[in-house]
């Protein structure tokens, strides 16, 4: 597997310039494409940020999947969700290394799919994934080499999703609450009435999250 495309805003090293604001990575959900995203800085507050908003690599239908091979509505199961899990974050990871210097700090965000694997690459890498922004994802089981170091670590998270979100089942959704509980500082936010979407209050407790975690710049009213 492997991304050979995406959508692209970056001005260098943090060595370069007095600039220490993280890279964010874009990650979108099934069946859709790298353009899906980058519009939604705007209403979190990290309009004018670096970012890197990756195609995923399977074609489907008129998008993309991170996933080839599913349960249901592209939503992979036990043992198959954790080794495609993998899989994609690899590839998301030799991305990053080829295209995003070392010294800048980088956040990753993505919806369904992609909000999978935005929470997914502080497992993959704990050195190298700041904090994740994980709008209406689910968690894959099993343990990964990082999931120690995050206990230490403990690095911000948010998490997203609505209350009557039926895209996956309940349990699914609390694994996810339960270990991020446990390996990261959480910030979970449950909309009500809101299905497999994002909405603007989320968007601006995600602009709240950045901020509070110095990883965009206050706002002035």
């Amino acid at each position: 597997m492997k991304i050979t495309k995406a959508l692209t805003r970056l001005t260098g090293s943090a060595s370069a310039s007095s600039d220490s604001s993280p890279v964010f990575v874009l990650l979108h959900g099934w069946g859709s494409n790298e353009y899906d995203l980058p519009d939604l800085l705007n209403y979190c507050g990290a309009g004018s940020a670096d970012f890197a908003s990756l195609q995923a690599p399977i074609a489907y239908g008129m998008g993309y999947t991170w996933f080839g091979d599913w349960a249901h509505e592209g939503v992979p199961e036990g043992e198959s969700l954790t080794r495609q899990a993998y899989d994609a974050a690899a590839a998301i990871d030799e991305w990053v290394k080829a295209n995003i210097p070392a010294d800048r700090k980088v956040v990753t965000l993505g919806f369904s799919q992609g909000g999978l694997l935005a929470a997914h690459m502080l497992r993959f890498d704990p050195a190298r994934y700041a904090a994740a922004v994980s709008f209406s994802g689910w968690l894959a089981p099993g343990v990964m080499d990082g999931d120690k170091a995050l206990e230490a670590a403990q690095p911000p998270v948010f998490y997203g999703h609505g209350s009557v979100d039926d895209i996956f089942p309940a349990a699914d959704v609390a694994a996810m609450s339960a270990f991020w509980r446990a390996h990261g500082t959480l910030s979970e936010h449950i909309y009500p009435g809101m299905a497999h979407s994002i909405n603007m209050d989320e968007l601006r407790d995600v602009q709240r999250f950045l901020e509070s975690n110095d990883l965009i710049r206050p706002q002035i009213p």
